[in-house]
């Protein structure tokens, strides 16, 4: 009884996450189909983040050494490419917006992107890139699918396009109608056509995921190993056990 316990314990803990968003009734995240493992991904990704992400937001926890050493740049290549706020490459990756000015412009200070890919899981940071839409209602000109009435810009609009809003008109059990955001249509075309700006934002947000779990990679590679090991052990050790109770009857 205890053990079925358990178990409903454990179905319910990974089942969870789904039926909030479900609940939620939240824009439907793409999956984002990243690859840390893909050394030309990161080095792509990390170009976009510093041309297009790293003006406001930071990646304070990520250092620009451990970049070069993990991407396969040397100092050179780093200097020229990717670093632009600082010149010491064991500095942290940070913005050169100062906090005051970023609150005066948007209302609250960008949040760093270290352990975005993580808190927020690497579909949503995929998605919520892709989803800006034309909103003159907002300040900025834009609103987002995936994080509504966001004050962020729509840094990406001149590589993407524009987007404009489907939505759709339901009818409560009280009678009343409500419309919500069902999809997003293509709008005014960018500078990339719609599969060059998927891999620009799947790029970004490999990076992003190698900039949460650095080692992610490394931990993946290794585990195959630890696994054959323990398969292997598991088998060492059954032929052992047979050995040991040949003559037991």
């Amino acid at each position: 009884m205890v053990k079925r316990a358990g178990i409903l314990v454990a179905v319910a803990a990974l089942l969870w996450p789904l039926a909030a968003s479900a609940a939620a009734g939240g824009y439907p995240l793409q999956e984002a189909g990243t690859d840390v493992g893909n050394l030309a991904s990161l080095q792509r990704g990390a170009r976009n983040f510093v041309n297009y992400c790293l003006g406001c937001h930071s990646a304070e926890y990520m250092r620009y050494s451990q970049v070069a050493e993990d991407l396969a740049l040397t100092e050179f290549e780093l200097r020229e490419s990717l670093m632009f706020t600082t010149s010491r490459i064991y500095d942290g990756m940070l913005t050169s917006m100062p906090a005051v000015q970023a609150r005066i412009w948007f209302g609250n200070t960008p949040p760093d992107l270290s352990l975005i890919a993580r808190s927020r899981g690497v579909d949503y940071v995929y998605t919520f890139m892709k989803s800006f839409y034309e909103d003159p209602s907002r300040p900025t000109g834009a609103n987002n699918a995936v994080l509504a009435n966001t004050v962020m810009p729509h840094v990406l609009a001149g590589l993407q396009g524009g987007q404009q809003p489907r939505y759709e008109t339901t009818t409560t059990r009280d009678g009343r109608q409500i419309q919500h955001l069902a999809g997003l249509d293509p709008g005014a075309p960018g500078e990339m056509s719609a599969a060059e700006f998927d891999g620009f934002v799947r790029d970004t947000a490999t990076f992003l995921e190698y900039v949460s779990e650095p080692a992610k990679a490394q931990r993946r590679s290794l585990g195959v190993w630890v696994v054959l090991y323990l398969l292997m052990f598991m088998a060492l050790a059954y032929f052992l056990k047979k050995e040991y109770w040949k003559d037991v009857k």
